[in-house]
């Protein structure tokens, strides 16, 4: 296992790190299966756990909690805040009323008394920054996180919330966790640029693209194309977007097997290649799938390699731009761009 420094903030965190999205119904996965996949994920070597309080609505902090009693200390744990906690109107967003109160929902939860890393799941357009990192720079003070992040912020928000917080004398982010793989690129024109100015952390999710790099979806071999319940039009092979996805991998699949790797290592390696990215979140489902990842830990891929990969799919350059999770509101969403 390779280890980083996090940011600028001197902690040291492993090169991959255990994401527990999956963790209960999401991905099926029970407290006995939780337990066993975190038990050889720090054999393995990883050290930095990552959850969220929406993840199963709470179930996932209850069994990551669960999994580590014991041994907290040699844990750096992250959790997240800001999505939907339920239909209540103001059990969501980064208010200080709402981060005050779903932290302490957070830390009992995980059974813990503080989180190493506190980050706001996503750019929060109706409250400002001062607000939310305000709140955040006193639970600091308070003991209840150590640092804080963003989560799939837009570059422009990175920034302005780095202004925000030296022009209110407030502590800053130190990390962003984007999506990226070998498949969504287009961060590389944005934020990492951003992160790397302002020497932020950077906690890569996806880094399989959501299963297309994981080896499971080839050409001719059979596939659920309903796996996922929650974005099943990423797999619907009738989709222009997907059709690119799959030659792509089709692609990379030979450039894996010419260098003598999985294509899991392949993805996995270039993730962590990027000299902005700190570590790359894996989701397991099984104590299997954990391993076929921990294969990648200590890869390191050579330069001909990474030019290879280039040319299959061009730096900065996302293939399914559809599935962007940091486009600003005013695309989305018609009457934030007419008069009123």
């Amino acid at each position: 296992m390779q280890y980083r420094t996090l940011g600028r903030t001197g902690v040291q965190v492993s090169s991959l790190v255990l994401g527990a999205m999956n963790f209960g119904a999401i991905g099926r996965t029970t407290q006995q299966d939780a337990t066993a996949i975190v038990d050889a994920a720090l054999e393995g070597g990883i050290n930095l756990i990552d959850t969220a309080d929406m993840y199963g609505a709470g179930e996932s902090e209850e069994m990551v909690g669960r999994a580590i009693k014991g041994r907290r200390e040699d844990i750096v744990l992250a959790t997240k805040a800001n999505m939907p906690m339920g239909d209540e109107r103001n059990h969501r967003g980064s208010s200080r009323r709402w981060l005050v109160t779903e932290l302490d929902n957070s830390l009992r939860r995980l059974g813990v008394d503080h989180v190493d890393l506190y980050q706001i799941h996503r750019w929060d357009p109706t409250t400002s920054d001062e607000e939310t990192l305000s709140a955040l720079t006193d639970l600091q003070r308070a003991g209840k996180i150590r640092y804080f992040g963003s989560s799939t912020f837009p570059a422009h928000r990175v920034v302005q919330a780095q202004w925000a917080a030296r022009e209110h004398r407030l502590r800053p982010y130190v990390t962003e966790q984007p999506s990226y793989s070998i498949l969504q690129r287009g961060i590389e024109a944005h934020v990492l640029p951003v992160t790397e100015e302002y020497g932020l952390g950077v906690l890569a999710w996806s880094p399989l693209a959501g299963g297309w790099l994981s080896g499971a979806i080839r050409e001719g071999r059979p596939f659920d194309t309903n796996r996922s319940s929650l974005l099943p039009e990423r797999y619907d092979m009738t989709m222009p977007a997907n059709r690119a996805r799959l030659d792509a991998v089709e692609r990379l699949a030979k450039i894996a097997e010419g260098a003598g790797l999985t294509l899991i290592q392949l993805a996995l390696g270039f993730v962590t290649a990027h000299p902005a990215v700190t570590s790359a979140i894996i989701g397991p489902r099984t104590v299997d799938h954990l391993r076929s990842q921990l294969a990648a830990a200590d890869t390191v891929l050579p330069a001909d390699v990474l030019d290879a990969i280039d040319e299959v799919v061009a730096p900065g350059v996302d293939l399914a731009a559809h599935e962007k999770f940091d486009t600003p509101p005013s695309l989305l969403d018609p009457s934030l761009r007419r008069r009123r």
